[in-house]
């Protein structure tokens, strides 16, 4: 008689795949070869009895059976690391401040908290939402336990001392349909911008003035999701990074001949001296989701 129950490893490419929606990319994450991955696939679909994925040119997506099971997946691997540090005394156990900017993976950002909490039961966490210019003002005012910032990378310099942790590209923006009914959009360029304490939309500014191509602020947001219903309606245009661009809206044409943009890299700061084992513990836990 088959024993009953779940093989962690198949959970774990299960879960793998169903994030990156294909087999290449979650064997990359799982770091097995697409065969093994596939085969073990095909082990988890026969031993629940039904399909898991509806597999097309697109990629791989989950049937109503594996869109169930990704929960359960995703609890009990949770509880088998959780129960595995406790035995080792690697327990993430107690209060953690993070503090995220709104540049970073505005679509994203909820469901790699909800993973973090998942994998990390015993962490009260307290998760605000913040400009990067605030957060980076306020390191060292123990506003907050972690910090994710962006910053702008100039000559291919990084910041020193935080850890890089993912790097995009800028692009200049607009409402998809304004831009598809308007591609010869001349200047002064409408902008929809940030405050001035935002150093991207500094920097944005700087460049226009730079090479001398004239420019109106039409709309002033106080953060990312602003800018990003501004852009939306047609108010103008700005740049964003690429996670933060989403449905609406569209890179300018090149045609336009705005100034190129340097590229931006999202900094994990480094921790406070003294700060508490805990802390540092689910810094790099939480490092690991957030590239």
């Amino acid at each position: 008689m088959n024993a009953r129950g779940f093989d962690l490893a198949q959970l774990r490419t299960f879960i793998a795949v169903t994030e990156a929606g294909s087999v290449s990319e979650g064997a990359q994450r799982v770091f097995l070869s697409q065969s093994s991955v596939s085969e073990q696939l095909k082990k988890l679909e026969e031993r629940v009895g039904q399909p898991l994925f509806v597999r097309s040119k697109q990629g791989m997506s989950a049937t109503p059976a594996g869109a169930k099971l990704i929960d359960h997946a995703r609890r009990i691997v949770a509880l088998c690391d959780a129960a595995f540090d406790d035995m080792l005394g690697r327990t993430l156990d107690g209060e953690v401040r993070i503090a995220i900017t709104d540049y970073y993976r505005p679509h994203d950002v909820a469901e790699i908290i909800r993973r973090f909490a998942n994998q990390h039961p015993r962490l009260r966490l307290h998760v605000t939402v913040l400009p990067s210019a605030v957060i980076d003002s306020s390191a060292d005012d123990n506003a907050y336990d972690i910090g994710l910032s962006l910053r702008l990378m100039e000559e291919g310099r990084g910041t020193q001392k935080s850890t890089s942790i993912r790097r995009e590209k800028l692009v200049w923006v607009g409402a998809a349909q304004t831009l598809r009914e308007r591609p010869a959009l001349t200047p002064p360029w409408p902008l929809v911008l940030l405050p001035a304490t935002c150093q991207l939309q500094r920097r944005v500014v700087r460049l226009l003035e730079e090479a001398r191509m004239p420019y109106l602020i039409s709309h002033s947001a106080s953060g990312v999701a602003g800018l990003q219903l501004a852009l939306k309606a047609g108010l103008g245009i700005s740049c964003l990074n690429e996670s933060a661009i989403g449905e609406g809206l569209m890179a300018c044409p090149a045609s336009f001949g705005l100034p190129a943009l340097p590229a931006a890299e999202f900094h994990l700061l480094p921790g406070r001296p003294g700060e508490a084992a805990h802390v540092t513990n689910a810094r790099a836990a939480l490092a690991e989701l957030l590239g």
